[in-house]
């Protein structure tokens, strides 16, 4: 048995998320177009883009079911806010690191947003939302895993193109 409050956070969440997968796209998009050098790390960035716009479709349906649709203010401010922050790490030297720590960051803020909705949705006896949130869960967990396991090879990556004088930033 659901109440209106529970409804409103849970309404609430889902919308905040979907602004934060706004944020991500736009944190990808930059870094996509400027990894050069470091390949691998745009095709594991091209291919969690792909998952951040399912997870976006998987939020739309379940707000449908609510009734609901995404915040385009939340949206849209949040995907200046993405934009503004990768902007400002193409200005470091040391840019492919500094947004590999914002993106192991990012992920596990985002897997705990998650983690929160199920919550919420247990709570509300939610059902239809479990298998979707998870399946986002599961996903935000291995991206997250993915920025951790490759960041010692990224570093020397990026320490050798710099000895080699080549611009390691990107």
């Amino acid at each position: 048995m659901t109440d209106a409050v529970w409804r409103d956070v849970f309404v609430t969440g889902l919308k905040n998320a979907h602004g934060v997968e706004h944020q991500a796209l736009a944190l990808m998009d930059r870094q996509i177009e400027r990894a050069k050098n470091f390949t691998e790390v745009a095709d594991q960035l091209q291919a969690h883009r792909a998952e951040t716009e399912e997870q976006i479709a998987r939020l739309e349906q379940i707000l449908g079911q609510f009734d609901e649709s995404p915040s385009g203010l939340k949206d849209a401010a949040l995907s200046m806010g993405g934009s503004m922050a990768a902007i400002s790490h193409s200005f470091a030297e040391d840019e492919i690191l500094k947004n590999a720590f914002a993106n192991f960051a990012f992920e596990n803020y985002e897997a705990a947003v998650y983690k929160g909705l199920i919550l919420l949705a247990r709570h509300g006896d939610y059902s239809a939302a479990f298998d979707p949130l998870t399946a986002t869960l599961e996903e935000e967990q291995r991206m997250a895993r993915w920025v951790d396991e490759s960041l010692p090879a990224l570093t020397d990556k990026y320490l050798r193109l710099k000895r080699e004088g080549e611009n390691p930033s990107r």
